[in-house]
């Protein structure tokens, strides 16, 4: 009987010890895709997001966009994704005035949220060429993000899988691409993601990812992490 008590007690401390053991704090990260819409490989990309029941960010061109491609945004949306600034032409951002800036940034926004209902809140410039001045110029979140030099044809999809592993930390945005023709991406997330998932890294869009890393953008800022400590 004694021995039954003692191993009850030893179960009891063991219990509240696992009970008031501090939890991790949650991992979260987030996709994001430069260069579309398109109607082929972002329709792979997002069938890709749906098998996994995940979201992303996707940074449109506003000159991709169009009839066809604009039911590529509803997609997405739909199914919880975000859909951010790329700018109009994808040009060098820093070689442009003020003015054309600022046309480049409205008319890709009116562009989106015309199809979608929402303005974005998140813009990646082209290149990520950038000047001082943008930052006061355009009133959106920058973005820059972690890539696997995915626009590159010779990285394969194994080397662009395990770019997207090494580049796992809390807080990462990712910097990849859907446009035409770059399936190896695809094909990449689709074996990285349920590994992303087994090491308890939880995906959720950019905007999401400030919101839940409680950190408010400084608007001087290009993010790659949230919140971002180093160098900028």
């Amino acid at each position: 009987m004694r021995i039954l008590y003692n191993i009850c007690l030893l179960a009891c401390v063991a219990a509240v010890a696992l009970a008031c053991k501090p939890k991790e704090p949650a991992k979260y990260l987030a996709l994001a895709f430069d260069d579309g819409p398109n109607l082929t490989t972002e329709a792979e990309m997002l069938d890709v997001l749906k098998k996994y029941n995940v979201p992303a960010t996707f940074f449109v061109i506003g000159s991709n966009i169009n009839d066809d491609t604009a039911e590529m945004m509803k997609r997405a949306v739909k199914q919880g994704c975000e859909i951010g600034n790329h700018s109009f032409t994808h040009s060098q951002m820093s070689r442009l005035d003020e003015d054309q800036v600022k046309e480049e940034i409205e008319a890709t926004s009116d562009m989106i949220e015309k199809i979608v209902g929402q303005r974005p809140k998140c813009f990646r410039p082209p290149y990520i060429n950038v000047k001082p001045e943008m930052y006061d110029w355009i009133d959106l979140t920058f973005v820059c993000g972690k890539g696997c030099q995915d626009w590159v044809a010779s990285v394969d999809k194994d080397a662009r899988r395990q770019g997207i592993l090494d580049s796992a930390e809390p807080g990462a945005i990712y910097l990849l691409h859907d446009f035409e023709g770059n399936e190896a991406t695809v094909e990449a997330l689709d074996e990285a993601i349920p590994l992303l998932k087994e090491q308890g890294y939880i995906f959720v869009t950019v905007s999401q990812l400030f919101e839940k890393q409680k950190h408010t953008p400084d608007g001087h800022t290009m993010y790659t992490v949230v919140p971002d400590e180093r160098k900028k």
